[in-house]
């Protein structure tokens, strides 16, 4: 006869108690219940003004006067991130502009920050948040890189409007440049140029992750804030690994400008580590003194 040692009888209990049939395997735990929602989780999805209308039907006062509270913080909330999102769009600029919509533009703080509120013995990252990031962006009509690399811009631009985005005509901003040299991309912040790439997507297409892992790393674009992580367990140190090793490519990949370094645009004002060297942009084939 033959034995199910699946099967829940008493028969089989006998057998597992004599060591004939192995234990039966454990049930798998129940999974935890999700903690209950916070009253902060309960009404984070609606807006100011929904906000009012639900503390008008609160059971107690209690609750009446903490939706209102929570209302109030919201519409501060809004209006600092209005504030903010001063730009939005790719704005176009002559060769006439650009001192006043770049290099004077890039030296405005955003409101709410002043240089008083940042010593200049921060990090590279805090003073990354003064100023504002501006993104030049020098193109050639009909020229598939160009066209690609607008079409990214333009939407990094509605990505981030705390980040001043401008174009112009690579030739007209700079005489006798090269087709072989646009798309070109120049990123300011404090009166100085941070960062250039010239010929970006000529290489190969280029992704608008690519491009914006490249602004984010030079501190044209600012990340938006996040909140702590929870601590992850021990068994999570594969995926995190994982992620590291993902994210180290796309930074890889993104600061990739084709395979050949970029010569300096000489701009209006040298970096502050360049004048503590004692060296200049002077290896620049052109002339930039806008």
């Amino acid at each position: 006869m033959s034995i199910n040692a699946d099967e829940d009888t008493e028969f089989n209990d006998a057998l597992r108690k004599h060591g004939i049939l192995p234990p039966k395997e454990a049930p798998p735990p129940s999974p935890s219940p999700p903690p209950s929602p916070t009253f902060d989780d309960l009404l984070e999805d609606f807006t100011p003004a929904e906000l009012r209308e639900l503390a008008e039907d609160a059971a107690d006062d209690d609750a009446e006067r903490a939706i209102h509270a929570y209302a109030r913080q919201a519409e501060a909330e809004d209006r600092a991130a209005a504030q903010l999102a001063r730009f939005g769009r790719v704005y176009p600029i002559g060769r006439e502009d650009y001192t006043r919509e770049v290099t004077e533009a890039s030296t405005v703080d955003e409101p709410g920050v002043g240089a008083a509120s940042v010593d200049e013995d921060e990090d590279e990252e805090m003073m990354m948040r003064t100023g504002t990031g501006v993104v030049c962006f020098l193109y050639k009509d009909g020229q598939p890189a160009s066209e690609r690399t607008f079409t990214h811009i333009r939407t990094l631009a509605a990505r981030h409007p705390r980040t001043k985005f401008v174009s112009i005509v690579g030739d007209k901003c700079i005489p006798n440049l090269p087709d072989s040299r646009v798309p070109m991309i120049i990123v300011y912040r404090k009166g100085e140029i941070r960062h250039q790439v010239v010929a970006w997507g000529a290489d190969r297409e280029r992704t608008v992750d690519e491009l914006e892992v490249l602004l984010l790393i030079t501190g044209a674009i600012i990340p938006p804030e996040r909140p702590p992580q929870k601590e992850k367990k021990d068994d999570d140190s594969e995926d995190e690994d994982s992620d590291f090793d993902d994210d180290s490519r796309r930074r890889s990949a993104a600061t990739s400008t084709n395979g050949r370094a970029s010569k300096n645009i000489r701009g209006p004002t040298q970096s502050k580590s360049k004048k503590k060297a004692g060296g200049d942009d002077s290896d620049s084939d052109f002339d930039f003194d806008l």
